[in-house]
Order: C-alpha cells, then structure tokens, then sequence
C-alpha cells in the first residue's frame, strides 16, 4: 500500500517508522523542514517525498500536523487527492477539523475519518520519532456518521500494523470533551506546578509522585497552544471544575478543618479506585 505522512514530527516519523519496517508499505512524506525529510529518506524510513505527483498514488494520507495546518493542507490539496483514499488526521482535537475534513470529502470523493493516537512522550520531533512507539496503545477514531464497515475494517488492519492494540471509535465531540480532561487539562496543571519557587530547588526531596505530576510540563508551547485555543470551551469547563476542587481542599486547609479534609481525600480516592476497574471497558474492538 502506498501512503502518505504529512508532518514527520514524534507521531507523523513514528508512523513513518512503523509502516517503513512492515514491509507492505511504500511512505511518501512531506515536512516543511527538508532536511528532516531528506534524513527520513537516507534512513529508509521514508520511500521518496511526498509531491502532487505520488500524492495521487496514495490510497492513505496521514495528516500529522497541527490543527490549523491540517486543515489548511486539506483545504488546498483536497483537489489532487485520489477519490477513495482514506485520510487520517492525528491531531489533538477533531471537531473543527472533521467538519472541514468531511465536508471536503464529500466534495472530492476520498474519505476523511478524525484519528488521534493515545500514544506520545513529552518529547517532540522526528528524531524522538520510534517504530515501537503505538505498541499496545489505543487509536481513537472519529468517522462520520454510518461510514461504511469496509472502510473501518481497513483502517484497523492498517493500525495493528503500526502496533495498536485495538480502536476506539467515538464522535468528534465526544473526543473533544473527554480529551480536555484526560490530556489538556493535565498538561495545563503539570506546566503550572512547575511554577512554584520551590521547583528551583526541590533536587534531593522529589519522588515518583513528583515525577509523575510534572513530566508533561516539558511541552512544545506551539502546538498545545494551537490545541488548548482549539478546544478552549471544553477546556474551560475542566479548568474550572479543577480550580473549584482546589479551593475546597485549600479552605479545609485554612480552617483547619481536618475531617472536611479527609472527607474530600477519600472522595478522591474512591473516584480513581473506581475508575483503575472500569478502564478495561474504556475501548471498544472493531466487530
């Protein structure tokens, strides 16, 4: 199968990488920056570059790239996509990019299907970029409305492929709602902790938790602005759901009130021990 990768960043390079080392792919790839493209090329991680020519060839298209640029990509390219080809975007946030991706499908006859790997470091760039890096992780998919079973049935094939373990399939907004909580909203809290004068000299009195809690403050600003403003109003409602949460803990704090204080940590508790039993459930396998 012939495919094209636009953007070899962490995701798009990993992509590039896993497809690359199967052995029934041919990667076509497209980067802004030519000399991570010509070192993809030299690796054999990428076949030849991604051009109006082989972009023809293509029967998949991985969009790996930003919001705002997906759907730029999309918008001045949909013209030379092949019709049946299906195009996978991987970003962060799907609603804005499904409507544009749906309507300029149905436009020009490919198939476009939201997609958003649950798998990443806090690292970016190609050069973070590893074959192994969807193994045993999740890809969650957003097609549209009643997409035909075929369609889905190939993309599962493709993402086993690539490692996956199995596929999601839900809608843009309910992608976007649940997103904000279990990947926005922790980066927003991670990149504020830091913040604290005690993190210039916490070295010899950090752990695991902290560890933990702050790993994901080494962010790339550009793209999680771009994905934060995406999705400002579902991650508006975390943030002050969060912020409400915090000020309970801190008036308890204040008023040395120490059984309102274990109160709200054994609410705490009992929230995650509930949700570690249900994650299993969390997926849903294609039939």
């Amino acid at each position: 199968m012939n495919v094209g990768i636009v953007g070899l960043g962490l995701i798009g390079g990993s992509f590039a990488k896993a497809l690359s080392a199967h052995g029934d792919y041919t990667v076509y790839a497209y980067d802004t920056d030519k000399t991570i493209l010509h070192y993809a090329m030299m690796t054999g991680d990428v076949a030849s570059e991604l051009t109006e020519k082989t972009l023809g060839k293509c029967e998949l298209l991985l969009l790996s790239v930003y919001p705002t640029a997906t759907v730029e990509y999309l918008e001045n390219n949909a013209h030379l996509i092949r019709p049946g080809t299906v195009v996978i975007d991987t970003a962060g946030t799907k609603m804005s990019i499904c409507e544009a991706g749906f309507a300029l499908a149905e436009q020009h006859g490919f198939i476009f299907v939201g997609g958003h790997p649950m798998a990443g470091t806090q690292f970016s760039g190609f050069k973070h970029a590893r074959a192994s890096l969807f193994n045993n992780a999740v890809m969650v998919i957003t097609p549209k409305k009643n997409e035909d079973l075929h369609v889905l049935d190939r993309i599962k094939q493709v993402m086993l492929d690539c490692g996956f373990s199995r596929l999601n399939i839900t809608t843009p907004e309910t992608h976007d709602e649940l997103i904000a909580y279990t990947s926005q909203l922790a980066h927003v809290v991670s990149n504020a902790y830091v913040k604290s004068p005690s993190a210039l000299r916490h070295k010899n009195f950090s752990a695991g938790s902290y560890r933990d809690l702050t790993r994901v403050a080494r962010l790339n600003e550009t793209m999680w602005t771009d994905l934060f403003l995406d999705n400002k109003d579902n991650l508006l409602t975390e943030l002050d759901i969060i912020i409400e949460n915090l000020q309970k803990y801190r008036d308890a704090l204040a008023e040395g009130d120490a059984d309102k204080l274990k109160s709200l940590l054994r609410e705490g508790r009992i929230i995650k021990e509930r949700t570690l039993y249900g994650e299993k459930d969390q997926s849903k396998n294609l039939p």
